[in-house]
């Protein structure tokens, strides 16, 4: 590809009045308002002073400029420009947006939360957002066995200067602040997120984490129905009282990594010999004649009660899943001088609450290995609007975040409504094909028509977007 004249005989003007960079947010807010973001903002957000009137306009401004690709409170311009005002009313200049979001208190951070739980359940009920299989009948698909899985982390959100509220140093010697998700995902379905938190860099994984795992069950047993299993996942630094039973109060079952201190590795001695099986993993082969993997990691398991050593009823009784693979360092270490307890192996244990008779050992070690499809959705935020978290003051970025989080869902929703592996895509590549996309607007007979780029690559997509929103079949619009 090379220039068709050369650059003194191109000029470039920037005049035209009807011209959108962002042709795609046309059918995505329409969506948003079917599902009624900005009434939910209206109703449930009560931030004071004039800074919180027209509260769900602002959200769907915030919403739609995070959709269209802004990751700060300056990109929000890009809602103001061209033909932008003839496609869409009442979209709020940055430093407006910006004073709107430094006026909430962590109070209002926690009604933008349940706005989020109910935009998202809206979703859900107009898109199909978590598949077909989100009945209670799903049945025995892939690993989970029917299981919707609810998988709790955080991430560092790094950050830059001095004046961020609560940046400090984690785990990962980052400075930043502390993002605290679960998502919940369906056999056959993306991931959507379902609860989350911003904390100050320094905290704990485990902070927060009983409240917002109570959150995100009640927001999947909203979403799936309470006949559906729910598996909750999470790793080791989860592994405590609060977590496990707000996860177990609200009616699912658990799959945690667990620490391996004195009573879990007393739990793995009594593992017999005979008790390992041999499990598909890195490099392994399957033996056609004997019907088995041939690999170097084996799992077992053994009965075992969570919390023993705290008050009875405290006390979780579940399963005890252990994979073992070979210690090439073991060798090493002992001419270092540094004995362990377990010379062949090494071992990763975590702890399950689910029957063994829907998940088996093999299948529960499977299915808690797959808990890392949380990372993905970490980066696919990152690489989106919490690229940066755009104010100095906590409360903003709180409030960022859960904005952030809504924009995700509604951009798998619309996508969702394409090509099935259009919504498996990441938000980067949905927002280059579907949302950024330059249109004209035209007016005539009180109609506007936006005229896109001819032999655009995914009209099909975009068109299917656009005829599902402007005239949804009946069973989308109940």
């Amino acid at each position: 590809m090379k220039l068709s004249h050369t650059p003194r005989a191109t000029s470039a003007v920037f005049d035209d009045p009807n011209l959108v960079s962002a042709g795609g947010l046309v059918p995505v807010l329409a969506l948003a308002e079917s599902a009624g973001l900005r009434d939910l903002a209206d109703q449930h957000l009560t931030v004071p002073t004039d800074k919180g009137a027209n509260a769900g306009l602002k959200v769907a401004s915030l919403v739609g400029g995070m959709v269209a690709g802004a990751d700060s409170i300056d990109d929000m311009a890009l809602l103001r420009h061209g033909g932008m005002g003839r496609v869409f009313a009442r979209a709020y200049a940055p430093s407006t947006l910006g004073s709107f979001l430094r006026a909430f208190t962590f109070g209002h951070v926690r009604q933008l939360d349940a706005i989020a739980s109910r935009f998202l359940i809206a979703l859900a009920g107009l898109t199909g957002l978590l598949g077909a299989s989100a009945g209670p009948a799903a049945g025995d698909v892939g690993t989970d066995r029917g299981y919707a899985l609810l998988d709790v982390d955080d991430t560092i959100i790094e950050v830059h200067g001095h004046a961020k509220q609560g940046a400090g140093f984690g785990y990962s010697g980052v400075r930043g602040l502390n993002a605290l998700l679960a998502t919940l995902t369906i056999a056959g379905a993306v991931p959507v997120v379902v609860a989350q938190r911003l904390r100050k860099g320094s905290t704990g994984s485990p902070r927060g984490a009983k409240r917002l795992v109570g959150d995100a069950v009640r927001t999947a047993r909203r979403l799936l129905g309470t006949g559906h299993p729910v598996l909750v996942r999470m790793d080791s630094a989860f592994y405590g009282r609060g977590p496990v039973h707000a996860a177990l109060s609200g009616g699912a079952a658990v799959s945690v990594t667990v620490r391996m201190d004195k009573r879990v590795k007393a739990a793995i001695t009594t593992i017999s010999d005979d008790a390992w099986t041999t499990i598909e993993y890195t490099d392994a082969i399957f033996d056609e004649a004997s019907q088995q993997w041939i690999s170097q990691a084996e799992v077992a398991e053994i009965d075992f009660t969570a919390f023993a050593a705290q008050k009875k009823i405290d006390h979780v009784p579940g399963r005890l899943v252990v994979r073992r693979i070979p210690d090439f360092n073991a060798e090493k270490n002992k001419a270092a001088g540094q004995d362990t307890l377990f010379d062949t192996w090494r071992f990763h244990a975590f702890f399950t609450t689910t029957d063994a008779d829907v998940l088996d050992t093999v299948t529960a070690d499977k299915t808690h290995r797959h808990h890392a499809v949380i990372e993905q959705v970490h980066a696919d935020l990152k690489g989106a609007a919490l690229a940066h978290l755009p104010s100095g003051v906590f409360t903003a970025n709180a409030a960022w975040l859960v904005l952030a989080v809504m924009a995700f869902n509604l951009t798998r929703a619309a996508a969702g409504l394409t090509d099935p592996q259009l919504a498996k895509a990441t938000t980067a590549t949905i927002r280059r094909k579907l949302i950024t996309v330059p249109a004209r607007v035209a007016t005539s007979a009180r109609r506007v028509t936006l005229h896109l780029p001819q032999a655009w690559p995914w009209e099909s997509p975009w068109t299917a977007l656009f005829d599902r929103v402007s005239d949804p079949p009946s069973y989308l619009a109940a």
